[in-house]
């Protein structure tokens, strides 16, 4: 069993490059490779790098299936995530009023502001992974994670404006 590679294992193969398996089949695995796409890969195959080794598991459901794909997504692209707004939210608007009563208020459209936070959270996400691939060393990359982590729960204020709970910012846990 320790040869087996399971869901979500990291991969890097001489001609594809890297890639994460997303798939496992009786004689091969299915690797979703960065620029190749994905690509079937016999179990047997020996001449790439495993870079992360995942155990495998007995049975995944299709929900624990589509959070590893949705992980894998989040890692490779920088491809910006459809994240609902919570419905109370819809059409609504945002208005910001100045102290100074002379002063016009601005008004925001909702949907507009939390699209503007999704496309910080996504860029956020890619900066993370882009961190974790750089050749810094550990204690480097261990303080820029400590920076991100601390800029997502200074955004955990616009949670409210979330639809799910899973695309939530999460700041530092209390131990």
């Amino acid at each position: 069993m320790e040869g087996i590679l399971g869901v979500g294992s990291r991969v890097k193969h001489p001609a594809f490059g890297e890639g994460v398996v997303i798939g496992i089949d009786v004689a091969a695995y299915s690797v979703c490779f960065i620029t190749y796409g994905i690509k079937l890969v016999g179990k047997e195959y020996s001449a790439w790098t495993i870079i992360e080794r995942i155990p495998p598991v007995e049975q995944n459901s299709f929900t624990q299936a589509e959070k590893a794909l949705m992980k894998i997504l989040r890692t490779w692209s920088d491809v910006t995530e459809l994240v609902p707004l919570g419905d109370k939210w819809k059409n609504g608007v945002m208005i910001l009023q100045p102290d100074d009563d002379s002063l016009k208020p601005k008004e925001i459209p909702i949907d507009t502001f939390f699209h503007k936070i999704v496309m910080v959270r996504d860029r956020l996400r890619v900066m993370e992974q882009r961190i974790n691939s750089s050749k810094l060393d550990d204690e480097e990359k261990v303080n820029l994670q400590q920076y991100i982590t601390r800029i997502y729960g200074s955004l955990t204020t616009f949670n409210v404006l979330f639809k799910h709970k899973e695309d939530n910012f999460v700041g530092e846990k209390s131990e």
